[in-house]
C-alpha cells in the first residue's frame, strides 16, 4: 500500500528529479516507510512505501530482470501467489516475494490481459522503455485512486490530486461546472474533477500513454445476471463461502491486521469471520450518535480487544480543513470525519484494517431500495397524472412526504442519479450566482440506467450506486481518510469473486418492503446475533443537524458564508437564510448547509491558503 506519482514528458527545461521529489513529499502520508524514483528520458515515476508485504525485498520501483521495465505500484495483490506460480512455469525469474513483482512479469508474459486476471485493489504505473509506452490501471471497482492530467505533450498521474501542485506544467484552475453538479450528489461524481483538466481513472479502466498520445479503455464491465434457481438458505451457503475465502484472502499480510467496528451488520460480520485481535470504534459523546457501547459488547462475545475513541465537537469541527485537504475534492458526507478518526486511531497501533465497504452496493442494502415496494399502488396511477402532482408539489416547502410525490412523479430513468440526490435544479439556480445548467446530473447516470434497462429497479438503482455513489463518496472517503493517517484500509466485500457470486442473487434476496441486504443478513446470522444480523441501515450517525442549531458552531458556517469565496459562488443572503430557517427549527435544512459549507472549506484550502 503506498503512493505513486510520475509524469511523462520530453521536456528537459526544468530539473525533472526535483519536481518529482516535491510531488512525492506531497504524498508523503500515503507510504512514511520509504521512497524510490526513476527517471528516464521520456517519464519520470515516484513511489512512497506503506511496507506491507516482504518489507525487506519490496521496495519500489520494481524492475524486470534485464531493466527494461519498471513499475510503482499502490494497492495489494490477493491472489499474487497463484499469478506467480504460473508465471514460474513459463520461465520468470522473480527476485521478491512481494506482489509488485507479479505486475512486471505478468505484464510482459499476457500483456493488457493481466488485468484480467488480478484479484485486488490497485493502480500502477508501468514503463516499457523498449516500446517507450507508459501503461497505468485501476481496479476492477475503483478501490484505489488515480487522477491525470495532459497538458500537450505532458501527462500528470498521480494516487492524488495535490502532487500535481508543484509541477511546471500544471495549471491550477477551478472547473466551476463540477460546484452544480456536486450540490445534487455531495461528492464530484464522473471523470471530471474540480481541477480543470484533471481527470479520474475510472474504475475497471487503463491508460496508454505514447509519443505524446493518450488512450483510455475499459477492461472489465461488471453485470447483475440473476438466477432464480437456487433458495434462500442455499445463497445464504454460498455467500458464506465466499466471505470466508474472500476475508482469508485479504488478511495476507507480513503485519498485524485489525478491523473497524461499528453497530451495523457488515462491520460486524467482517469482524467475526476475520478473526483479529482487535478492533475499533468512534464515536460521539451524544449517546444517539455514540456506537461505542455497542462495539465494545461485541468485541467481548467475539473474545476480541475493542479500541474506542469519542470524538469531541471541537475537534470534529477543527479538523475540518485538514479532511478536505486530504479528499483533494470537496466531500460533504459527514461521515468522512468520524472516519479520519477511526483510521487515525487504528493507525496507532496496526497498519491494516479491514472495513465493510461494497455489502450494500453489491447486495442490496440501502434503504432507497426499499422504495420500489412501499406505496407501490401510486406508481399504477397514470404518468401524466404522477408528473402533474409532482410538479404541484415542487412548489411546495420541503415538508415530510413532498419529496416523495416529487420522487414518483417520474420514472426511475429521469430521477435516480445514486443513493443521494441532495438539490435539485430548482434549488440550485437560488443559490449560485452563476447557473448554466449545462450538464444535468440525470446525464451521468442515464448509461447505467440504460445498461440495465428492463430490469428490476433494485438492480438498476444497485448498478448506478456501485458506478457513482460508491466510488465518488464511499471509497473516496475511505481510501483518503486511512491513507491521511498512514493505514492500509482492505475492504473483503469489494471482492472480484464475491461480486461473481453477488451478481447472480435475485433481487426477491436482496431487498423487499421490509428489509434490505436479505440473503447477506441471512448468511451472517450464522455468525452473528439476530439483533446484530437484522438491524436496520442507518449510515454513520453524526450530530451535524444538532450542532447546525448551536451558535457556538453555526458562526463558524455563518463565516464562511459571508466570505469573499462565498460571494464569488452564491447568493449570500440565500445561504444566510438558509441557516437561519434551520437553527430556528423552522425546516431542517442541515444537508443543503453542510454541503455549500464543505465546498467553501475545500476552496480555502487549495484556491486561497495554496
Amino acid at each position: 500500500m503506498c503512493g505513486i506519482v510520475g509524469f511523462a514528458s520530453k521536456k528537459a527545461d526544468y530539473d525533472k528529479q526535483a519536481v518529482l521529489k516535491k510531488m512525492m513529499d506531497r504524498i508523503a502520508h500515503r507510504g512514511p516507510d520509504g521512497e524510490g524514483s526513476y527517471l528516464d528520458d521520456g517519464v519520470a515515476l515516484g513511489h512512497r512505501r506503506l511496507s506491507i508485504i516482504d518489507l525487506q525485498g519490496g521496495a519500489q520501483p520494481m524492475y524486470n530482470e534485464d531493466g527494461s521495465m519498471v513499475v510503482i505500484f499502490n494497492g495489494e495483490i490477493y491472489n499474487f501467489q497463484e499469478l506467480k506460480a504460473q508465471l514460474e512455469e513459463k520461465g520468470h525469474v522473480f527476485a521478491t516475494r512481494s506482489d509488485t513483482e507479479v505486475l512486471l512479469h505478468g505484464y510482459e508474459e499476457w500483456g493488457k490481459s493481466l488485468l484480467q486476471r488480478l484479484r485486488g485493489m490497485f493502480t500502477f504505473a508501468l514503463w516499457d522503455k523498449k516500446a517507450n509506452t507508459l501503461f497505468c490501471a485501476r481496479d476492477h471497482f475503483g478501490i484505489k485512486p488515480f487522477y491525470y492530467y495532459q497538458n500537450g505533450d505532458t501527462l500528470l498521474f498521480g494516487s492524488e490530486i495535490k502532487s500535481f501542485l508543484p509541477h511546471p506544467e500544471f495549471k491550477k484552475e477551478l472547473n466551476r461546472d463540477q460546484l452544480e453538479l456536486y450540490l445534487s450528489f455531495q461528492y464530484s461524481p464522473g471523470e471530471d474533477t474540480f481541477f480543470q483538466g484533471v481527470k479520474k481513472l475510472l474504475p475497471a479502466h487503463w491508460l496508454e500513454f505514447k509519443d505524446g498520445k493518450l488512450t483510455v479503455e475499459r477492461y472489465w464491465t461488471p453485470a447483475f445476471d440473476p438466477e432464480t434457481d437456487k433458495s434462500l438458505t442455499q445463497w445464504e451457503d454460498a455467500i458464506e463461502n465466499i466471505m470466508k475465502q474472500s476475508v482469508q484472502a485479504h488478511k495476507i499480510s507480513d503485519v498485524e491486521v485489525g478491523s473497524f467496528l461499528s453497530s451495523g451488520v457488515d462491520s460486524s460480520y467482517m469482524a467475526c469471520l476475520a478473526h483479529v485481535d482487535k478492533t475499533f470504534t468512534v464515536g460521539f459523546a451524544d449517546k444517539q450518535y455514540d456506537e461505542t457501547h455497542y462495539a465494545a459488547d461485541f468485541s467481548k462475545h467475539i473474545g476480541v480487544k475493542n479500541f474506542s475513541y469519542r470524538i469531541t465537537p471541537e475537534e470534529y469541527w477543527e479538523n475540518l480543513p485538514k479532511i478536505q485537504y486530504h479528499m483533494d475534492e470537496p466531500l460533504a458526507d459527514a461521515a468522512s470525519v468520524a472516519l479520519f478518526f477511526v483510521n487515525r486511531e487504528a493507525a496507532k497501533q496496526v497498519k491494516v484494517c479491514l472495513s465493510g465497504e461494497g455489502a450494500d452496493e453489491f447486495f442490496g442494502g440501502y434503504n432507497i431500495y426499499k422504495e420500489p415496494f412501499t406505496v407501490s399502488w401510486y406508481d399504477h396511477i397514470p404518468l401524466p397524472i404522477r408528473r402533474a402532482i409532482g410538479w404541484v408539489a415542487e412548489q411546495l416547502p420541503p415538508v415530510p412526504g413532498v419529496n416523495f410525490l416529487v420522487r414518483r412523479s417520474r420514472p426511475l430513468e429521469e430521477r435516480y442519479i445514486g443513493n443521494t440526490n441532495l438539490m435539485g435544479e430548482k434549488r440550485k439556480k437560488q443559490l449560485l450566482r452563476v447557473y448554466n445548467g449545462k450538464r444535468k446530473p440525470i446525464e451521468l447516470s442515464a448509461p447505467y440506467l440504460a445498461k440495465t434497462k428492463g430490469q428490476d429497479p433494485v438492480t438498476r438503482m444497485q448498478y448506478v450506486d456501485m458506478h457513482m455513489w460508491m466510488v465518488g463518496d464511499i471509497l473516496l472517503k475511505a481510501d483518503k481518510m486511512s491513507m491521511a493517517n498512514s493505514l492500509e484500509l482492505r475492504v473483503p466485500f469489494l471482492d472480484k469473486e464475491v461480486f461473481e457470486l453477488a451478481r447472480h442473487i435475485p433481487a426477491q434476496y436482496r431487498a423487499n418492503g421490509e428489509n434490505t441486504k436479505i440473503a447477506m443478513r441471512g448468511a451472517a446470522l450464522r455468525s452473528i446475533p439476530e439483533a446484530v444480523a437484522e438491524k436496520k441501515k442507518l449510515g454513520f450517525p453524526v450530530p451535524v443537524r444538532a450542532w447546525l442549531r448551536d451558535e457556538k458552531y453555526a458562526s463558524t458556517v455563518r463565516t464562511a458564508f459571508e466570505s469573499d469565496a462565498a460571494k464569488e459562488f452564491f447568493h449570500v443572503n440565500e445561504l444566510e437564510r438558509m441557516l437561519d430557517q434551520h437553527m430556528s427549527g423552522k425546516r431542517d435544512n442541515w444537508r443543503q448547509i453542510w454541503c455549500v459549507f464543505i465546498f467553501l472549506v475545500w476552496y480555502n484550502e487549495y484556491f486561497v491558503k495554496r
